[in-house]
Order: C-alpha cells, then structure tokens, then sequence
C-alpha cells in the first residue's frame, strides 16, 4: 500500500516550491523538489536558455515516478513538479493514480513573468517562461487555488479540498 502523493505543478515561478514547503511544514509530509532531479546536462541547457523537450524530460520523470513510489510505501510525501503535460502526469502517477493528488498552480504569464524576474540563483532562464506555457496542457479535474493569494491562503485552500489537518499524516 501507497500513502499519498501531492503532486504541486505549474510553470516555473508558479509557487510549486513556496506552497509545498509551507504545506509540508504544516502537515508534516515530506517536500521534494523536481528541480533536484533534473540531470546536470538538463540544468546546463536551461541555464543557456534552451527549452527542454520530451526526450530531456523521460529520464527525469522516469527518476521522479521511482522515487515517489519508493517514498510513498513509508509515508506522505508533497512533490513540486512542473508536470506540464498529460503524458506527464499520467507517468507520475503510474501504479499509484488513486493516491495522487494534483494541485494545479495556475497563473497569468504577466504575473508569473514578474515573479520570475524576482528570482535569483535558479538554473531556469526567465527567458524559457513562454516555451513552459506553450507546452503547458491545463489538467481537468485538479484543485486549482488563485495564485494571487497569500501563500498561506493557498495553503489553507488545499488542506481545506483535501481535508487535511497539521496532524493528518494518512
């Protein structure tokens, strides 16, 4: 048995690692990061400004889907993934559909350009946000909070749709 998955996806500068860090601070799940599963030569092609394409992205989700199933069979866990694609999300939920929970981190690209060009330190060229909503296929039926609240009130939003509580740890 599978304990859940919260899968938090958008486009980068969406708020995937903001929100999951804060839900997991107040759940208590585990948070990770897809950005640190991404193989060095897919960092280096997004630092020069190179969009990644789905041959880039197999070995990456590939990497996400084992890891979450493997984590999964001891507890909880949030996972901020940009899972652009169906295809994509459909990989990372293989075996496990009935515990995964997608949160859809949907924005305005004039909102989340100007997010990004906040940003500093992260390998993704700002330069990339357009080719991330070009690729972008908006998921049906997922929990989709306003990206214009506060960070808290997202976080509030998503426990409330999924009825979790800060001791909820099934």
């Amino acid at each position: 048995m599978h304990f859940p998955v919260i899968y938090i996806m958008g486009v980068a500068g969406s708020g995937k690692t903001t929100i999951g860090q804060l839900l997991s601070a107040k759940t208590g799940y585990a948070y990770f990061d897809a950005d640190d599963f991404h193989p060095q030569q897919n960092k280096d092609k997004m630092q020069a400004g190179v969009p990644l394409n789905d041959e880039d992205r197999q070995p990456w989700l590939h990497h996400i889907h084992s890891f979450v199933l493997n984590e999964t069979l001891t507890h909880p866990v949030i996972f901020g993934c940009s899972a652009l694609k169906e295809n994509y999300r459909t990989q990372l939920s293989e075996g496990i559909k009935e515990q995964c929970h997608w949160i859809f981190l949907n924005g305005d690209f004039n909102i989340i350009a100007e997010r990004l060009g906040k940003r500093t330190g992260h390998y993704m060229a700002p330069s990339l946000l357009q080719s991330q909503f070009d690729a972008l296929e908006k998921p049906p039926h997922v929990i989709e909070p306003d990206i214009r609240q506060s960070p808290e009130n997202i976080v509030d939003f998503i426990m409330k749709k999924l009825k979790l509580t800060c001791s909820n740890l099934d």
